[in-house]
């Protein structure tokens, strides 16, 4: 145990430290003393959600990961029956069957099944013994297996996680060893599709909006395309959050307005600004600099990431690193993108510094896994025989 402990990257432990630093102050600053809002002692919270974070981290770096992979699908089973429990006892919040309420604790099974995803897809790649993925035996499986989840999540309006899925599902086949031709092709049809879905909705607003709303019941998506595609057409209520979220990062400029001086974000003109608009909070109070230092940190996490991967000898341990960092990497991109007009709102949350117990315990979780890999990985020169029940032709 002591041998392990001396062989844990230091630097992820460093980012992970200065990461919590950053969120317990980030959230302080914008729910210190909110006593009406009901949101004075979060940052306090989210402290004990970083010890219990990191309790996970070390417990899962010291357990050998290949256990996980082994037993997948039986976890993967498990997960879907946590989704589609939350259809049926789910919590509502702003429009979206979001999570359980267990013991008086909010649990979000959306953000548990990222990691689950991951570990059955790695699970199945790593039978293929880095054999090129053909279409009908290994692209249309693994991607059944990820729409599957990714249906239940859009039905129940959880846009965010739902499209994580696909992103953690795109990274695997990309070092799966996909067809270049298949990858072109499904780049094509993709990017087609969803040009052509995006000027559709530009040049046909107003029936795009029928359909939507009337059609399929989704006033919603109109709410978070419209600020996105068509600025202004939207509603004053659908475009509130990021007209303010812009007008704050400009007015953060270079240095910052200062720590707690938010003029936006203390005057509470930007909603949520403790968990998925915490970006437009570090953005106003410390500026540029302080948005680019946050960028560098992620940036060195899913570095050393990599290279863990790059490092490893067994072969599931880099497919359970590459869907980890196309996760992060998403919710990175997708956060930050939708404050600044890039991307549409969804919800995510933005990985390790948002409020919230269950995406930082999942996060921690997979930050625990990698280093697993870290340890066990690089030592092993034979993988743990998955059982024969989960032999699944594909």
């Amino acid at each position: 145990m002591l041998e392990k402990l001396k062989k844990i990257d230091s630097v992820i432990l460093i980012v992970l430290v200065m990461l919590m630093v950053i969120s317990i102050l980030s959230i302080y600053s914008v729910t210190n003393g909110r006593l009406v809002q009901k949101l004075d002692g979060f940052h306090l919270q989210m402290l004990k959600y970083y010890i219990v974070g990191f309790v996970a981290f070390f417990v899962l770096t010291f357990v050998d990961y290949r256990i996980f992979v082994k037993y997948a699908l039986y976890i993967y089973i498990l997960g879907i029956g946590l989704l589609v429990s939350v259809s049926f006892f789910g919590k509502v919040k702003n429009g979206a069957q979001l999570g359980l309420e267990i013991a008086g604790l909010s649990f979000q099974p959306a953000e548990l099944f990222k990691l689950i995803l991951i570990l059955l897809l790695a699970s199945i790649l790593v039978r293929k013994q880095g054999a090129t993925l053909t279409f009908w035996k290994g692209v249309v499986p693994l991607a059944l297996l990820t729409l599957l989840p990714f249906a239940i999540v859009i039905v129940q309006n959880d846009l965010g996680n739902a499209l994580s899925y696909i992103v953690i599902l795109i990274g695997l086949l990309w070092i799966g060893n996909i067809k270049i031709s298949h990858a072109l092709i499904g780049l094509l049809i993709v990017g087609g599709l969803g040009l052509a879905g995006i000027l559709s909705y530009i040049h046909y607003h107003d029936e795009a909006v029928y359909f939507f709303e009337e059609t399929l019941g989704r006033k919603h998506l109109v709410d978070r395309f419209d600020p996105w595609l068509v600025p202004d057409l939207a509603s004053d209520d659908a475009s509130y959050h990021t007209k303010n979220a812009k007008v704050a990062i400009a007015s953060g400029g270079m240095s910052g307005e200062g720590y707690t001086q938010g003029s936006s974000v203390q005057s509470n003109r930007v909603p949520y600004t403790y968990s998925d608009a915490i970006f437009v909070q570090v953005a106003e109070e410390f500026g540029f600099v302080g948005s680019a230092l946050l960028l560098l940190l992620f940036f060195i996490l899913l570095h050393r990431m990599i290279l863990i991967a790059l490092e490893s000898r067994e072969r599931s341990g880099p497919f359970l690193i590459i869907g980890i960092t196309a996760m992060l990497l998403y919710q990175i991109l997708e956060n930050i993108g939708a404050f600044i007009g890039l991307m549409p709102l969804t919800g995510i949350t933005l990985p390790f510094i948002s409020y919230g117990g269950t995406s930082l315990l999942i996060n921690m979780a997979c930050m625990g896994i990698v280093m697993s890999v870290h340890l066990y990985g690089r030592d092993v020169e034979d993988d743990l025989q998955l059982p024969k029940a989960l032999a699944v032709k594909l």
